[in-house]
C-alpha cells in the first residue's frame, strides 16, 4: 500500500438495527441502556470520549477523556482547570462528546452548553480517585511545556513528601469537573453499504424531538 492510500481499508457493519421505534423517549435512558451493553463488550475502558472543544484561537480541538458521570442533568469529565481543554470550557462553554463503541458497531455524538460542577461534587470526586492520582493532580501542571519527565517526577516526590501520613489530600482549587448539558444527542448505528442508520434527539424546551437523519 502506498504512504496515504487508505481506500482499500474498509469494514462492512451489519450487526444490529436501529429505528425510531426502537429507542427510548429519553435519550439519557437510550444512552444508559447502549452505555450498559458497552461496559459488558469492551470493559473498562468504555467510557472512553472524544471531548471537542472551541480553542482560544477558534479552531476545534480534540482529545480523548474519561466520562466520570452521567445523569438526567448532563455528563461530567474532570481535568486541570489551567489546562488547555480546561481554558478552552471557561472561555467557550460549548463543547461535544464522541463515543465510539467498535464491538457493537456504534457510536454516540453528544453536543450542549458545559458548566462547572459544584465544587463539593468536585471533592467527592478527587476523594475517591487512588492516591496516586490524587498527587498527580497536584505534581503536574497540565498542557505547560516541561523540559523534561524528571521534573514531573520531583514534583510528584515534593507532594508526596508534603502529604505523607494524610489520607485526604485536599483537592487542588485549580482541578475540578465539567458537566455538559446536553442540547442534542445522535446515536449512530453501522448497516451494510453505508446505508447507517442514525437517530438523532433535539432539545425543544423541555421536550425531546426525535427524527432519523440520512446517512
Amino acid at each position: 500500500m502506498s504512504r496515504g492510500q487508505l481506500g482499500s481499508v474498509r469494514k462492512e457493519y451489519s450487526l444490529r438495527e436501529l429505528d425510531v421505534s426502537d429507542v427510548n423517549a429519553n435519550p439519557i435512558d437510550q444512552f444508559e441502556a447502549w452505555f450498559k451493553e458497552a461496559l459488558e463488550r469492551e470493559g473498562d475502558e468504555a467510557n472512553a470520549t472524544t471531548l471537542s472543544t472551541i480553542g482560544l484561537d477558534g479552531h476545534p480541538n480534540g482529545r480523548v477523556v474519561l466520562l466520570k458521570f452521567y445523569s438526567e442533568d448532563g455528563f461530567t469529565v474532570y481535568t486541570n482547570y489551567n489546562s488547555t481543554k480546561g481554558q478552552e470550557l471557561s472561555n467557550h462553554a460549548f463543547a461535544s462528546l464522541t463515543f465510539y463503541w467498535k464491538s457493537l458497531e456504534r457510536q454516540v455524538r453528544i453536543r450542549g452548553d458545559v458548566e462547572k460542577v459544584d465544587p463539593v461534587i468536585s471533592d467527592e470526586y478527587y476523594n475517591s480517585r487512588p492516591r496516586a492520582s490524587r498527587i498527580g493532580a497536584w505534581a503536574s501542571p497540565q498542557s505547560q511545556e516541561i523540559e523534561n519527565r524528571e521534573i514531573l517526577e520531583e514534583k510528584e516526590q515534593f507532594f508526596e513528601n508534603k502529604f505523607d501520613g494524610l489520607e485526604t489530600i485536599p483537592r487542588p482549587e485549580d482541578w475540578g469537573g465539567f458537566m455538559i448539558n446536553p442540547t442534542r444527542i445522535e446515536f449512530w448505528q453501522g448497516r451494510p453499504s453505508r446505508l447507517h442508520d442514525r437517530i438523532v434527539y433535539e432539545l425543544d424546551g423541555t421536550d425531546w424531538k426525535i427524527n432519523r437523519l440520512a446517512p
